[in-house]
């Protein structure tokens, strides 16, 4: 494949290795927070040629203790097995996708880079933008490949635990994805208690997006996140959510415009406000 995608990749490109039978590994990450089997539901009545489906739970997720978080990472063992089952292998490139906008597929793209795979990209407008393409889908499931677990690789993308953000809390810049009600503590419809860390920024993950569904462009989301950081180094940065799955909407974002060595703290607020001994804010 001469040319490689590590953020986004839109449609037309992806028809265009289609074309010239470069079809990389696909993943369809389709989920809904209020009907786990949604997504899985919609890929089974018709997802892209060749798509595997990984569940967000069952798939992106590990064990949940009730302090964790909704969504903690799981093993990277464990992930090694499942992007062996799907055939991933170093030198593979792997587009993920699903239909809200890439709030579920940034979280695979995260951790696809977390193992140590760089050649990995979001279909950018995801379903929506494949069917504009003339992109066709089928019902024709995919078999599982026999390919080794993923070896193991240098992480390209890091990330924090409770206890390090909380001791780093007026040192980084923190940015939380979810909508603004909730981090103001309006409404808190999942988790624990209402309201956000102290010191956190708010950016909404689907700021990053245009009318159209698709990610505004580089130079935009560039000066988007230069306005909001002021001269804090993306490694300074912390990106945060409820449960660790829309902060990689902000750390694609920021690695699309240029930006990229932000940390994800993966048990979010989830996690955060299960301990009644952290510092909550409201407002």
């Amino acid at each position: 494949m001469s040319t490689t995608f590590t953020t986004l990749i839109s449609a037309t490109q992806l028809r265009a290795l289609f074309d010239a039978g470069e079809t990389p590994v696909l993943i369809d990450t389709r989920f809904d927070l209020a009907d786990p089997f949604a997504g899985e539901r919609a890929w089974g009545e018709g997802h892209l040629p060749g798509a595997f489906y990984l569940h967000l739970d069952r798939d992106l997720s590990g064990p949940k203790t009730g302090r964790n978080g909704r969504h903690p990472l799981p093993e990277r063992a464990a992930f090694a097995q499942t992007l062996g089952r799907i055939g991933i292998t170093p030198e593979r490139q792997v587009v993920v996708l699903d239909a809200q906008g890439g709030m579920y597929a940034a979280r695979a793209w995260w951790m696809l880079q977390w193992m140590g795979h760089a050649q990995v990209a979001v279909l950018d407008g995801g379903l929506a933008a494949w069917a504009e393409a003339g992109g066709s889908l089928t019902t024709e499931v995919p078999a599982a490949k026999s390919a080794p677990p993923y070896p193991t690789r240098p992480a390209l993308v890091a990330a924090l635990d409770a206890d390090a953000l909380q001791a780093q809390l007026g040192r980084v810049k923190l940015i939380d994805a979810r909508a603004g009600e909730r981090f103001r503590g309006d409404v808190e419809p999942l988790d624990a208690q209402a309201g956000h860390i102290p010191g956190a920024l708010n950016r909404f993950f689907k700021d990053n997006l245009g009318a159209d569904g698709r990610f505004k462009p580089a130079a935009q989301l560039r000066a988007e996140f230069d306005t909001l950081l002021g001269q804090q180094p993306a490694a300074q940065t912390v990106h945060q959510c409820g449960s660790g799955v829309t902060a990689c909407h902000n750390l694609l974002a920021m690695a699309h415009a240029g930006l990229p060595g932000s940390l994800l703290y993966a048990g979010s607020w989830s996690e955060w406000s299960a301990d009644p001994a952290r510092p909550v804010a409201k407002g």
